[in-house]
Parts: structure tokens; sequence; C-alpha cells
């Protein structure tokens, strides 16, 4: 069996379903979670990785654990006590759901450290920008076939959320993969406004963009976000390092096939702009 936490988000929920589809038992786990959110047959359970005690009804039998960390869990959670159960219900491998970030330093390697120490068989997948964060534009979009975003004309190759779950999948599946930790990216860099062209294309008609100063972005930014996030997430918007802008391999690697297009993501959901 494998556990996949984080069952019904943007990485968990296709993961789920690219599980399935290969024939693997699921136990999927999320803090909200119910039939409908999930593939016929597969079993659930409510739990939260800042309660790890919770999560010990779910792990009896499992093989292996999609590790996937909220940012609740950042400011409140406490990984080596998630790794104590994990490991004292028997399970060999995780995979963990880290980010580009760590790799070129901007974020800390708290989380990849305690799973790289734990004793576990282990494989840490970082990808960059997701193409899912242009839900954020969705209202504006449908009200006002706008996008506003600062930094139109910074490109970085945002990857798709369902090539980040099929990469797990197989990583979850093949003991060939422990020990590594690729990097995760889109096949081509594509800017906030080259992504309002394809939403707009996707719907038909064109969706205006609208430049925002960082001071403007940053005000809209702090509605839900600590300050000190939003600067930092405007350092990387605004001037990502050549690193950052660098397309990854590891996808058409992993899966033999190329990563998925902004393009074909915008395709995919653009009833929710429409």
């Amino acid at each position: 069996m494998i556990v996949v936490t984080g069952a019904t988000g943007n990485v968990g929920r296709p993961l789920v379903e690219a599980l399935v589809a290969a024939g693997e038992e699921v136990m999927a786990i999320s803090r909200q979670i119910s039939a409908p959110d999930l593939p016929a047959g597969v079993r659930r359970h409510r739990a939260d990785l800042a309660e790890p005690e919770s999560l010990e009804p779910a792990l009896d039998g499992a093989e292996a654990l999609f590790l996937l960390t909220s940012g609740d869990f950042m400011a409140n959670g406490n990984l080596d006590e998630v790794v104590d159960v994990v490991r004292a219900a028997g399970i060999e491998r995780v995979v963990l759901l880290s980010s580009q970030g760590v790799g070129t330093g901007r974020h800390p390697s708290n989380l990849e450290d305690t799973v790289r120490h734990s004793g576990l068989k282990w494989t840490i997948l970082r990808p960059g920008g997701f193409d899912s964060n242009a839900f954020q534009w969705a209202e504006m979009v449908r009200a006002l076939r706008m996008v506003a975003a600062p930094f139109g004309d910074v490109a970085a190759p945002a990857i798709d959320p369902a090539d980040i779950a099929e990469v797990a999948a197989v990583a979850l599946r093949d003991a060939k993969h422990v020990g590594n930790t690729y990097t995760l990216t889109g096949p081509t860099p594509v800017s906030p406004r080259q992504q309002a062209a394809a939403i707009g294309d996707g719907l038909g008609e064109p969706v205006r963009f609208v430049e925002l100063s960082r001071k403007e972005a940053k005000t809209q930014m702090l509605r839900f976000m600590p300050e000190p996030v939003a600067e930092s997430t405007l350092d990387i918007l605004g001037k990502p390092s050549d690193e950052e802008r660098q397309v990854s391999l590891d996808v058409e690697r992993i899966l033999g096939r190329p990563p998925r297009t902004f393009a074909q993501w915008a395709a995919r959901n653009v009833a929710a702009f429409k």
C-alpha cells in the first residue's frame, strides 16, 4: 500500500489517480477529505501532519509514503516527529515534495535534511513554480478578462502539477529512484504576460495583461502571507537566478516524454477562468 498525504491538493489528487490507474492500493490522507475527492474504492483518512499521532491508523501495512507539507506545517509542525511515526509503522520508503528553492539556496533545507538522515529510503522532488499558481487570477479573468501581476516579462519554467504527480508515482513504485534528488520544471520559461495570453487562447478571447509595480504586488500579497514570505516570493519572481531560469531534463528522463506546457495546463483548466 502507498500512503499519499495532501491527497486533495493540486499534486496529491492527480497522484492518487495515477497510482490507482497503475493498480496500486492507496491510502489518501488530508485534513479534510471525503469520498467525492477520490477515485472509487480509494481508502481515506483524516489526519494532520502537525499532529503526527493522527497518522498512525492510516500507516498499517504501508510500504511507501508521499510526504507533502503545507504552509501551516512549516510554521507549526515537526517533521522529526512525523518521521518517528512513519518509521515505527514499518514504512521503508518516502518521497518528499520539496522545492527548487532548496537547491538554489533561497529556502531552508531542514525538511530535506530530516528525511535524508531519517534512516528511511528517500527520494526528493524539487519542483519550480506551479502552473496552478495561475488560479490566483481566475476571479479577475472571469470578471474582467484581465491578469494583473508584477514582472510581466520575467520568465521561468513553471511546471504542471500533474507532471509532478506522475514523477512522484514512478518514484513511489520503483525503488531505483531511491537516493535521488530531482529538479522538476516545465519545458520552457514562460512569463506572466505569456501565461495571460495562453489563458486567453484557451478561452477563445483576449485576456489583457496589466503589470503591477513591486509595491502594488506586495500590498496584495500581504493579505494572505507574512511580509518576509512576500518579499522572498517577489525576489524570486522578479530576479530569478540562472539556475531558476534553467529547464531541467529530469521530468523527461523519468517519464519518457517532455513535460506539459503552460498552454496545455491552461486548456485543461479553462473552466476555472470562464
